[in-house]
């Protein structure tokens, strides 16, 4: 018989009914043995991106810590134990002064060549910047390492060396800073925005205490930080833009590390970042490691002098546990 028209349609129709209804048992088959061999394995759990980092969504008390109540923001962070010690208003935007210039470091670290030969653009010159602002002493045409604009950056808190360091990394200071903001959140410092490589004031330019947490941590991985941030002097060796090659004397500007603060008494200071304008007040990043080389991260942002930002931040360490 011939199948024409509808009568021909109507059996293709249960045809492919049939068809359907026979595989669906087995193809239900299928997709369950291929769900139970993919699914659960241990490379769809992943990892949480703040496994390895201290963590706090609130303040945090701790036995024997500083009054904060005059300060901006103050935490202690202990590294190795992923616990967050100490916590005052660490999720609160403040201006973070020349304490950016840890994001700096970080970013001249991870993307710069530290033996690269930098010259020393006008707009890097100290000369370029006012004389209440913090320089590292580099000219119009000077020749020097990375490695030692670094130093330049971290000691002596240049400005000059900042915007240096930008122009070599990114080309422009720009440039560099969408290049900071970027990192920013990679690092998952989200209340954090840059305007500059330096931390000179702009209503814009902002972060976090629980932001520059994230932002040293990263820094602290890499073993030229630690080293620029724990050696007390350098002489570094500059070639003028005539040939001649001159000294300068690079120094912390922690008072720690001058000797004009006393040390506190619970664990050893490594180095960090000072950080001073009048909107950001006093503030200070610091890395110190207990008795049991343990480190630690402490931070008090927003001190009204300099007297209260070490008798703050001394008390603060002061209250790391003693090993036993």
């Amino acid at each position: 018989m011939k199948c024409t028209g509808k009568r021909c349609q109507w059996l293709a129709v249960v045809f492919l009914f049939a068809v359907l209804a026979s595989g669906c048992g087995k193809s239900e088959e299928i997709t369950t043995a291929y769900e139970t061999e993919n699914y659960n394995k241990d490379i769809y759990r992943g990892s949480l991106f703040a496994e390895d980092l201290c963590v706090a969504s609130q303040d945090v008390a701790m036995e024997g810590a500083p009054d904060a109540s005059s300060l901006h923001a103050l935490a202690l962070f202990d590294v190795d134990g992923k616990k967050t010690d100490c916590a005052y208003s660490i999720h609160e935007r403040l201006f973070p002064a020349s304490t950016t210039k840890i994001m700096t470091a970080l970013l001249a670290l991870k993307y710069g060549e530290l033996s690269d030969m930098v010259t020393v653009s006008a707009n890097a010159s100290s000369t370029s910047f006012a004389a209440d602002e913090s320089i590292c002493g580099i000219k119009t045409g000077d020749q020097l390492s990375l490695l030692d604009l670094l130093r330049g950056l971290m000691m002596e808190s240049g400005n000059d060396a900042a915007v240096a360091i930008a122009e070599h990394i990114a080309g422009s200071s720009d440039a560099f800073a969408l290049m900071m903001n970027q990192e920013a959140r990679s690092l998952m410092a989200t209340h954090t925005h840059f305007m500059n490589s330096n931390g000179l004031h702009d209503e814009n330019h902002y972060t976090t205490a629980y932001d520059l947490y994230l932002i040293f941590n990263a820094c602290i991985q890499y073993e030229e930080f630690i080293d620029i941030i724990g050696t007390t002097q350098y002489v570094v060796e500059i070639k003028g833009a005539d040939g001649q090659i001159r000294q300068e004397n690079w120094e912390q500007t922690n008072f720690y590390a001058t000797g004009e603060a006393a040390l506190p008494q619970n664990a050893s200071i490594i180095g960090g970042k000072t950080g001073t304008t009048k909107k950001a007040g006093n503030c200070l990043i610091l890395l110190e490691k207990d008795a049991s080389e343990h480190p630690y991260i402490s931070i008090v942002m927003g001190a009204d002098s300099k007297e209260l930002l070490y008798q703050n931040m001394t008390a603060l360490i002061d209250g790391i546990p003693v090993s036993e």
